[in-house]
């Protein structure tokens, strides 16, 4: 038996290090142009499906039921997924198909994939392939937004693929109407390329927690969260790599250009009960001495003194998105300017219920 385990074990080396003078030698074609064999190609697609199916095994994802997880996960993948993966309106981008392996077609394979599986390749990606890991990896809310907009993708036509994307605002800085050209004649290039797609040509987002209005928000506040994403001091894969391409002069340009627009008013159709946004009015103005949570109209108002120009006003501000800033802030996942150490130290105090109180008391609680 040693005999053999001996023989077994010469083998195995022989065999290794032709296999290392093959690879050494450069013999083996690396070229993306000449594709993949079918067996390879198998053998990649099988080792793929099993490690998905593997480490998928009681995997804890967060919920999909949120509908505006879709349209969060629309903006995102217009910039970030489409000019691989393609969508609606543009089938097999012309750069991606010549990669090997291709990017997958998404709209005809995404029911092949159940939501956890797709959560394990948006959150890691893929070695070898061209799909990247998620940038932010703490960000797993963001992650499920993607998931939630592909599962809706198949059904998507190329009008309605739009509208979910860019909303009212226009197709990737096109101006059609008389209105749409006033709104942006000011506009920074960013808001026509990226942010008026999500926050809104006019800041004031899309109607829902998918994104934060940015109109009427301190500038010096907007100014210092641009350079944190950037610094990827404040985590977010979606808005890291956008505020990353740009600089110092186009954050601040951004953040004055948002800054001086008219906030529109608060939620008038919230439908927290009237309860809660009492109490949430009381912790704002009040805080909760026995747990040692200070109030919160010291800093965020929205009435008193000027307060420090870096603390973002809160008024008028969708609820949903305030419960998630303070659901971050609690599980030490965000970050933020110098300042944000002073909420990761408030928001671990506060219930859900709690969070919930302020944050609906905040949306009705009038324009930035």
């Amino acid at each position: 038996m040693k005999r053999w385990h001996r023989v077994g074990a010469l083998i195995a080396a022989i065999a290794g290090g032709a296999a290392f003078l093959v690879a050494a030698s450069g013999i083996v074609p690396i070229r993306a142009s000449s594709g993949h064999s079918p067996l390879t190609f198998w053998v990649l697609e099988l080792a793929k499906r099993r490690s998905i199916a593997t480490h998928t095994i009681g995997l804890d994802m967060p919920p999909l039921e949120e509908p505006w997880l879709v349209v969060k996960g629309a903006g995102h993948y217009h910039g970030g997924c489409r000019p691989c993966h393609g969508a609606p309106d543009l089938a097999t981008p012309r750069i991606a198909a010549a990669m090997t392996p291709q990017p997958a077609d998404l709209i005809g394979r995404i029911e092949l994939y159940e939501a956890d599986e797709l959560f394990y390749i948006v959150k890691h990606g893929i070695k070898f392939t061209g799909m990247p890991a998620w940038p932010a990896q703490e960000r797993d809310d963001e992650v499920a937004a993607i998931v939630a907009f592909l599962r809706e993708l198949p059904q998507l036509d190329a009008p309605a693929y739009r509208q979910l994307v860019h909303g009212d605002a226009p197709p990737d800085g096109e101006i059609t109407t008389l209105a749409g050209l006033a709104a942006a004649a000011e506009a920074p290039g960013a808001v026509a390329a990226s942010c008026g797609r999500c926050h809104g040509v006019a800041g004031n987002g899309r109607g829902s927690a998918a994104f934060p209005k940015l109109a009427g928000q301190k500038p010096e506040y907007l100014f210092r969260a641009l350079r944190a994403y950037a610094r990827s001091e404040r985590n977010s894969g979606i808005m890291e790599p956008i505020a990353a391409a740009l600089g110092e002069a186009q954050w601040r340009e951004l953040a004055d250009y948002y800054a001086a627009l008219p906030g529109e008013p608060g939620s008038s159709d919230a439908t927290a009960a009237v309860e809660a946004i009492e109490r949430g009015r009381d912790i704002a103005t009040f805080g909760i001495p026995e747990k040692d949570v200070p109030s919160c109209v010291d800093c965020h108002g929205p009435e008193g003194p000027r307060r420090n120009a870096a603390y973002p006003l809160l008024a008028g501000q969708y609820a949903d998105y305030l419960v998630l800033q303070l659901e971050q802030f609690a599980a030490d996942r965000r970050g933020g300017s110098e300042y944000a150490h002073l909420m990761r130290q408030v928001a671990p105090k506060l219930s859900r219920g709690e969070m919930e109180a302020v944050a609906a008391y905040y949306a009705r609680a009038g324009a930035p």
